[in-house]
């Protein structure tokens, strides 16, 4: 890394959010390609793996703001990719589903970022990735609320 300080480099919390940065340009990048963006991905996989759900849940869930969920599942009810129904047993509540179609396109966008990791990660191998995979997942953990 020329020209930048020892100080940064040597510090983790420094070297994430670089490639944090370089993560999420990969990703938009990729996403944009298939017509869609980080918020679709997030709610799509929420909805394949828990099922239907509230968009309060979704929000929960996917870490996406309310109103950002709200613009995102109509964006992607725009597509026929979900299903925006009213909650039969909470009236104000919207239910969400998942559609084939839906489906489809989070199959299309986990090859995206399949090929983001490839890139992101080149340079190590298989176990490096999936070690680097554990370590983040526990200090996250470690920071997560309750």
């Amino acid at each position: 890394m020329d020209e930048i300080p020892d100080r940064l480099t040597e510090k983790p919390s420094w070297l994430i959010s670089q490639l944090a940065i370089h993560a999420r340009r990969l990703a938009f990048d990729g996403f944009t390609a298939v017509d869609a963006r980080g918020y679709h991905y997030r709610i799509l996989a929420a909805l394949h793996e828990f099922g239907a759900a509230s968009q309060a849940e979704l929000g929960r869930r996917c870490r996406v703001d309310r109103s950002d969920v709200v613009a995102a599942v109509n964006e992607l009810a725009g597509k026929g990719f979900v299903d925006k129904e009213p909650d039969q047993h909470h009236g104000r509540r919207n239910r969400v589903t998942l559609t084939p179609d839906g489906a489809q396109q989070l199959r299309r966008m986990d090859q995206v970022l399949d090929r983001v990791q490839d890139d992101l990660l080149q340079p190590l191998s298989a176990e490096d990735r999936a070690t680097l995979t554990r370590l983040l997942g526990r200090v996250l953990a470690h920071h997560e609320p309750g």
